[in-house]
């Protein structure tokens, strides 16, 4: 029988009547074995994330304000789930318990983590399942940096004295104890490492929508689900803004070589999406692009110079200028006598003129153009190098909607292709080339 590691977020565990149905999900498939759940997210509309109530709290503690009436919130929440769960255990001395250690400890993430510890217990003691603290199996080094073998040891013994458990994600701890968190999101991350040393078949992260798109469901009107893509085409569209899974959250999983299959709590016949090593080779017969996904907001820093293939260590001056002022690149087309150098505007803000006048300083170039207001958009899929005429499809696309390209990168595993084209047209360009590739 194979393992099955589940996540749960924040949405799927919000209230008792969600807990119900990640308990009817457990109970379908004997093969689950251990679950991750995240903190309360928002039951409806203006709600508030219990994550986001922990660190107000820790803020009134850290100004020396009570926190008393906001943790009551908090308290309140997790009261009506048990109460309604008709679970048998102190819940309130628990609550009282993490409200005394938020003031005591004055600890951002100790507080943030309380969230997941408490859902944690809660649904371990709906399911009868054991409770294993993140604290204890999931380390950080000194510095904060997450300890990646030294965790897979020690989960991987952890989980082999427990048959079905409970592990709260987003945080572990410091080697002293203390605990810290993983950035926002972290659960997901928390998950993959389960399914990691779990050595699971799958790992399943159960959401609140049914997969990945394959574009961004508010410029393109209903796009289709990606049934299944493989982690190299996840990381080229969660780089480029598709959000549903933590993009670090593959990593784990993908070193292990563990599929990862995002679903719907709130839908749970749904197949989802099935994110692969390698794709199987029939998806590529209908479909060649994968996905469409991008951002906004960079700047484009066109370096032009005479003869500049034969100078050398033109480029690496050029990188260094940037590197000199904390400053990383997006993209880096080049030609013959032209260097392109795309960052993202938020790393400009201040350190602009520097740059430039470094760059000049050490490159002499002939001419320096600025473009600013440019937007970035990435159309991914393993069929592009397989299938001719691709990349003539995508620039027909976007002259017959009236986008004026401004930029082209291709990755050299021709698994993707980047436009920068003006911020105005962002929308446009998304639309005609989702039109273009995929027929309804």
């Amino acid at each position: 029988m194979g393992i099955k590691v589940a996540k749960f977020g924040g949405s799927s565990l919000c209230d008792a009547e969600h807990f119900r149905k990640v308990k009817r999900i457990i109970e379908s498939d004997p093969d689950y074995c251990y679950v991750v759940p995240s903190a309360p997210g928002k039951r409806f509309d203006g709600d508030d994330k219990i994550t986001d109530l922990l660190y107000q709290c820790h803020r009134l503690v850290e100004r020396n304000h009570s926190h008393e009436e906001l943790f009551q919130r908090i308290k309140d929440r997790y009261s009506s789930i048990a109460r309604e769960l008709e679970l048998d255990f102190d819940v309130e001395g628990l609550l009282l318990e993490t409200g005394d250690d938020i003031r005591r400890l004055k600890n951002p993430d100790f507080a943030a983590s309380r969230g997941e510890y408490l859902n944690g217990i809660l649904l371990s003691k709906y399911l009868g399942w054991d409770f294993i603290d993140a604290k204890e199996v999931v380390k950080f080094d000194r510095q904060g940096n997450f300890a990646a073998e030294w965790t897979n040891e020690v989960m991987k013994e952890a989980l082999s004295n427990h048959r079905r458990a409970v592990i709260p994600g987003f945080y572990g701890a410091y080697p002293n104890g203390e605990v810290h968190t993983f950035s926002r999101g972290g659960s997901d991350i928390s998950g993959a490492i389960v399914a990691r040393a779990a050595q699971a078949e799958v790992y399943v992260n159960w959401t609140d929508v049914s997969g990945f798109m394959m574009a961004d469901p508010r410029i393109v009107d209903h796009p289709r689900v990606i049934r299944e893509l493989s982690y190299r085409e996840l990381r080229e569209l969660s780089y480029m803004g598709a959000t549903v899974l933590h993009e670090d959250a593959i990593f784990p999983v993908h070193k292990a070589g563990i599929p990862t299959n995002i679903r719907n709590t709130n839908d749970p016949d749904d197949p989802g999406t099935m994110i692969v090593m390698q794709p199987s080779e029939d998806r590529f017969k209908d479909q060649v692009i994968t996905g469409v996904a991008g951002h906004k907001n960079f700047t484009l820093l066109s370096i032009e110079k005479a003869m500049m293939n034969s100078e050398y260590g033109f480029g690496r001056r050029v990188l260094q200028a940037l590197e000199d002022f904390g400053v990383s690149f997006e993209h880096l087309p080049t030609g013959i006598d032209t260097m392109s150098v795309v960052v993202a505007d938020k790393e400009l803000v201040t350190r602009k003129d520097q740059i430039i006048q470094r760059i000049q300083q050490t490159c002499q170039p002939d001419s320096i153009e600025i473009s600013t207001g440019i937007a970035l958009i990435a159309t991914v899929g393993h069929g592009m190098s397989s299938t001719p005429g691709t990349a003539a499809k995508l620039f027909t696309a976007l002259s017959d909607a009236g986008v004026n390209i401004r930029m082209i990168d291709q990755g050299s595993s021709e698994m993707n292709i980047i436009v920068g084209i003006n911020v105005d047209d962002f929308e446009t360009a998304m639309r005609a080339i989702y039109s273009a590739f995929v027929k309804d």
